[in-house]
């Protein structure tokens, strides 16, 4: 057979072979990415004879003034350097088309990550999108914004490396006659939002392993979500893998219904994702160990008395009974919490065993030098607060301070004041600490706690739970710092369930042991307060319904629990204040003390001031086991009826 016969095979015609695409000196490959705003084209360089992705808008500038203002404002995002954002190789044009080209080496797209791995550990998602956020965030701080987010922006590197490409890319469309030098673009913080709520629906997407509301362009799935649209964006339970509660509510709180609640700031967002992914990946990592750094600069609290300061380092100290001492420094928080970590520390180190959670006891280990060096070791009130964040944990203290008064009058007969006085502060530490060291973030967790404005379709809003407030803004809660200072001090396992606040969600069951009938206990008291600060036509429905819950476990009844939160209508059986005892107090509750103003109405100043003056009369108190043991001293034989001490 000839090589010319009909039935060997010819070469197809050149008419038939598919035409090569070209963009000017670019052949075009793959189209990775498109959305309504831009395109990511895979090309073939062939001056360089090298692979590069060309990222270019969606519709070309109208006008040469147009295009000019597009090259200046991408060039000037071109400068902008940080390790999560893509190296520009190269901004130019192609007749009216304009691009931004860069090396294809700097890896993969999410879009063709996800293809091999659909679904990512949540680990990994959280660590792809704080690298995404770092980057983004440089950028906005730099007067940048993206406007156009997208999975087939982000690239991610063998080593899990992630840059952003596209920056300044989907700029804004003018008319034709516009003057760009007087135009105003888009103001940069409505589009920053903007690039900040797409990133959340990137994480929504890394979580579940699908699309958002099945949109693969994520301006048009925010263009669904409301206030836009009508569709909510949530994590549902059905995912891949299991996702932490922190996890979670950082996800959800990225794409919530009502724009206020979403981050703001990609620098925000970042910091709580970062804050999981941290604490997750190492036990004392992310904000806690931020916290662990900020107390040795600034210390744990500051005192919140001057003059208690001054007394302490006069000779009058010595002439003090130990009971007396310990009365006196019960009126400063930062004091008697410095006294704990002090005397707990040095008994660990003695290897001793048991917690010393009592005053009287720490100032007879320490002695008048240990109780002086404690004094001079915090920082002097507002310590570096302003005067705003100042007042507002002078608010906390006072609060705390309430539900510690609360607590000593409930208390079950037999168990020590101080001890319980104690245990109630220890229960708010973690807030103590926000406050003092975050107070930015203790502010944006009190926001996501307030309820929205009611409207047609949710005539009754609710806010986040603090819980869930703290997960979106920390990322861990914030019971965790008060537990990782608690562990941090040796204050021993004993205590730091006692530190655990019952949820308001969960029914209470009765004690079995000393500890958990304290931990109630306390637990009521700051349930108690919490119902003071909610809405007058709310609040007697709140304490009716705490005393309720926790009338079986403690044997309380509301007439108790009413009597505690007014002292005034309970029959006077204790002893009288001593008169000199309640106004040395009285004279050391300076100006950031807890009584410049009363809580509750029917409880003056003064009374608050005697309660916390003379917790109870010093003299032969009845100790229960729990008081022996967190005392470090032997028990003393239990007596046979239980009595007030």
């Amino acid at each position: 057979m000839s090589a010319s016969s009909p039935s060997s095979p010819a070469p197809a015609p050149a008419a038939s072979a598919a035409p090569m695409r070209r963009f000017g000196r670019f052949e075009l490959r793959a189209l990775l990415g498109k959305s309504a705003r831009s395109m990511l084209w895979l090309v073939f360089d062939s001056r360089h004879g090298q692979e590069m992705l060309l990222s270019m808008p969606r519709e070309k500038p109208n006008s040469e003034e147009a295009l000019a203002h597009w090259l200046k404002m991408a060039q000037a995002g071109a400068r902008v350097q940080h390790p999560n954002l893509a190296h520009v190789v190269e901004v130019s044009r192609v007749e009216m088309w304009p691009y931004i080209a860069y090396d294809r080496a700097l890896g993969e797209t999410l879009d063709e990550r996800l293809q091999k791995q659909n679904a990512p550990t949540p680990l990994d998602a959280a660590d792809w999108v704080c690298q995404l956020l770092e980057g983004l965030a440089f950028a906005h701080e730099a007067g940048h914004a993206h406007r156009d987010i997208q999975c087939a922006h982000v690239l991610i590197n063998a080593a899990n490396q992630v840059r952003l490409v596209g920056l300044e890319v989907a700029q804004e469309v003018f008319p034709a006659s516009a003057d760009f030098n007087t135009v105003t673009r888009r103001a940069v913080r409505e589009s920053s939002e903007e690039d900040v709520l797409c990133v959340g629906l990137i994480l929504h997407r890394l979580l579940t392993g699908r699309a958002v509301l099945e949109q693969t362009d994520l301006q048009a799935a925010v263009q669904q979500m409301q206030p836009l649209g009508r569709e909510l964006v949530r994590l549902s339970w059905e995912t891949p893998h299991p996702i932490a509660e922190p996890l979670r509510a950082i996800a959800n709180r990225a794409t919530d219904r009502q724009a206020r609640q979403r981050y703001h700031l990609a620098r925000s967002f970042h910091r709580a994702l970062d804050g999981w992914r941290t604490a997750a990946a190492y036990e004392q990592g992310g904000p806690i160990a931020l916290l662990m750094d900020k107390m040795q600069r600034a210390g744990h609290l500051p005192s919140s008395s001057t003059k208690l300061a001054r007394i302490a380092q006069s000779s009058a100290l010595e002439a003090q009974h130990a009971s007396e001492l310990s009365t006196l420094v019960l009126q400063d928080m930062a004091l008697s919490l410095e006294l704990l970590r002090r005397v707990n520390n040095a008994l660990k180190q003695q290897g001793g065993s048991g917690t010393v959670l009592n005053l009287q006891r720490a100032i007879a280990m320490l002695g008048l030098n240990g109780l002086q060096q404690a004094t001079r070791a915090i920082k002097p009130w507002p310590g570096p607060l302003g005067e705003v964040q100042a007042e507002l944990l002078k608010s906390l203290m006072r609060r705390v301070h309430r539900a510690g008064v609360i607590a000593r009058t409930l208390r079950p007969a037999g168990y020590d004041a101080e001890v319980v006085y104690l245990i109630c502060l220890l229960q708010n530490l973690g807030r103590l600490l926000l406050q003092y060291h975050f107070p930015d973030d203790a502010q944006q967790v009190r926001q996501l706690m307030q309820p929205a404005e009611p409207t047609e379709d949710n005539p009754n809003p609710v806010g986040m739970s603090e819980q869930a407030a703290a997960y979106a803004v920390l990322g861990c809660d914030v019971e965790a710092f008060g537990l990782a200072v608690a562990r941090h001090w040796s204050l021993g396992e004993e205590v730091m369930h006692m530190m655990h606040r019952q949820s308001p969600d969960a029914p209470v069951r009765a004690g079995d042991s000393d500890a958990e009938l304290l931990r109630l206990t306390c637990s009521l008291a700051n349930e108690l307060v919490d119902a003071q600060l909610l809405p007058e036509h709310k609040r007697q429905q709140a304490v009716e319904l705490a005393a309720r819950r926790y009338s079986r476990a403690l044997g309380l009844g509301l007439r108790d629990v009413m009597h505690a939160l007014h002292p005034e209508l309970a029959s006077r059986d204790s002893e009288p204040a001593l008169p000199d005892r309640a106004a040395a107090a009285a004279e050391l509750m300076d100006e950031p003390s807890f009584s410049s103003e009363p809580l509750m109405s029917g409880q003056s100043a003064a009374q608050m001031t005697s309660d916390l003056a003379m917790p109870e009369s010093p003299a032969a108190p009845i100790p229960s086991p729990l008081r022996a043991r967190l005392g470090a001293q032997p028990p003393s034989p239990k007596p046979t009826t239980r009595g007030t001490p």
